[in-house]
């Protein structure tokens, strides 16, 4: 059986051949498969030179900004990250490499991991929260809703204090990392977290100023102090030192409020399109 320690090692020291190309992701972003020792494994890589300038974040740092997340992903034990490493080995130079999430019955993904949608307004599925009411594309009223999700719940704490621009719907999916493990949700897509200005926008407001619970805010003390020693050491060669300094204020404000995180003031709160 491969554990998530050896599907990192593949990540890490395998041979990788590019499949083909996700050609509606607005960077160089390739299907691969990393071979070591006979296993082999499904993954995402995106080259550094793939990346398109942002006006807003630094030129070639995404890819390490996608590795941070996961660092912060498993040092909270919330597996909501799918295992992400760098390499400075891959076919078109240096990137990271992650693990790509299968369905859990094959075929296609669904859009929002079943997770999260947009309705017929007035048709909020029972368990479901509303985000905002809006227009389709044929000017129908629709609204935007999410489930009353416990693996969301995390995930909405982690986008905060990884300050992620950029939570669509498209970004949350259910599947499977490996063969053997049993369906999990993810989040894909962290390229644009951890810059020193608050920039958090997502789908997923809910919760909204809600309390947090007790085991959440748990790990989170656990993370301020992770923060400070090796994590640290680890996220300092992927962030720089004022990023670094302002995710584990974050971190800290997170726990501090206890709530969940509010829209701010001055940056839309909602990606748009949500999918």
């Amino acid at each position: 059986m491969v554990t998530t320690d050896d599907l990192l090692e593949v990540l890490r020291r395998g041979s990788l051949t590019v499949e083909g190309r996700l050609v509606d992701a607005s960077n160089a972003t390739l299907l691969a498969l990393a071979e070591l020792d006979g296993v082999e494994i499904a993954c995402v890589y995106k080259p550094t030179a793939g990346e398109r300038p942002l006006w807003d974040f630094p030129d070639s740092t995404l890819g390490l900004r996608e590795v941070a997340a996961y660092e912060m992903s498993a040092a909270l034990g919330w597996g909501i990250v799918p295992p992400t490493v760098w390499r400075d080995d891959g076919p078109f130079g240096r990137g990271m490499a992650q693990a790509w999430v299968t369905p859990p019955g094959g075929g296609d993904m669904v859009p929002g991991g079943g997770l999260v949608d947009v309705v017929p307004r007035g048709h909020v599925p029972e368990g479901w929260l509303e985000v905002l009411d809006a227009h389709g594309q044929g000017g129908e009223p629709v609204t935007l809703v999410h489930a009353d999700d416990a693996d969301l719940r995390r995930m909405c704490v982690f986008d905060s204090v990884v300050n992620n621009a950029d939570r669509k719907g498209g970004h949350v999916l259910h599947g499977r990392v490996l063969p053997d493990v049993e369906p999990a949700t993810y989040g894909v897509d962290h390229g644009v977290t951890f810059s020193e200005d608050e920039k958090l926008r997502t789908v997923l407001w809910g919760w909204a100023g809600l309390p947090v619970e007790d085991e959440t805010l748990a790990d989170l003390e656990r993370l301020s102090d992770d923060l400070t020693g090796e994590l640290g050491d680890r996220l300092s060669t992927l962030l720089t030192r004022r990023e670094l300094a302002r995710t584990r204020q974050r971190v800290s404000r997170r726990i501090r409020e206890a709530a969940y995180p509010l829209p701010g003031d001055g940056w839309p709160s909602l990606p748009w399109p949500a999918f």
